[in-house]
């Protein structure tokens, strides 16, 4: 009877692992995703020629036109390219994630004991670190054309502290997309449909009088508007504590909605 018993008993519930183990495997899935890098450096250059492309061309091929000069440019525009930049980065999450998941890799990690939220975290984690070289690569950049930092050092960490912050919570909606598309290249299509709009609507690369009375009322509300501003005070010179805040309330408000949607969709689909 009692090995009958013992024969017959279900199986015990596999234990959760714990969050200090789930932040193991965080760490281990973001530097998986970073060493992929070296089997495919495509990935980087496509986070460092573009940006720098639009840098060297906007500097050189517009800013005799809107600013007078290109180091007087410079000074506007960078913080706007940064801004930019930022954004189609954040589209690299959505992209890796869909391959992730298209490829089979979430449904493999599920039979091993690791943290449910690992791989995404960990997706997320080791792309802030990409947003992280981009920005050290851009700034470089302008500083060899003749930027130079008005705010010094306290306004350098502020503006990286404030842009990683921003593209973790802007992040969310390209998991959103990762998770919802049936294919990685949909996730670029959803990035050029919105990005690009969105930013040639802002303040990033032109001072917002110069545009027509109806699109400045958009321009003002714009969050890259926002953030720009935002960078080109703590990065050059001008208002910092309006700017920083709104755009910190643009990233909450984001991260609000579209996380929780995110994690749905993701609980839903593995």
């Amino acid at each position: 009877m009692t090995a009958a018993t013992l024969t017959g008993a279900p199986p015990a519930p596999a234990r959760r692992p714990s969050l200090a183990a789930g932040l193991r495997h965080t760490l281990t899935l973001a530097w998986r995703s970073l060493v992929q890098i070296k089997h495919n450096p495509m990935e980087l250059l496509d986070l460092s020629i573009q940006p720098v492309m639009f840098v060297l061309l906007f500097t050189y091929v517009f800013g005799g036109a809107i600013s007078g000069s290109p180091g007087d440019y410079l000074k506007f525009a960078l913080p706007g390219i940064i801004v930019q930049n930022a954004f189609f980065a954040t589209m690299t999450t959505g992209f890796g994630l869909n391959q992730d998941l298209t490829k089979g890799v979430f449904d493999r990690l599920r039979a091993l004991p690791v943290a449910r939220w690992a791989p995404l975290a960990g997706r997320i984690v080791a792309d802030t670190v990409k947003q992280a070289w981009s920005l050290v690569l851009l700034l470089g950049i302008g500083m060899i054309l003749g930027f130079r930092l008005g705010a010094g050092l306290p306004g350098l960490v502020g503006a990286f502290a404030l842009l990683l912050a921003f593209s973790l919570a802007a992040s969310w909606i390209s998991v959103l997309v990762g998770v919802l598309v049936s294919e990685p290249d949909k996730v670029q299509i959803f990035g050029f449909m919105v990005i690009f709009p969105l930013t040639f609507t802002s303040n990033a690369f032109v001072p917002t009088e110069t545009m027509p009375s109806w699109l400045q009322r958009w321009v003002e509300v714009n969050p890259v508007t926002i953030l720009a501003d935002a960078l080109r005070g703590l990065l050059v010179s001008g208002p910092v504590a309006g700017p920083v805040g709104q755009s910190l309330l643009w990233a909450a408000g984001i991260l609000a909605v579209f996380a929780p949607l995110a994690v749905r969709a993701l609980r839903r689909r593995v």
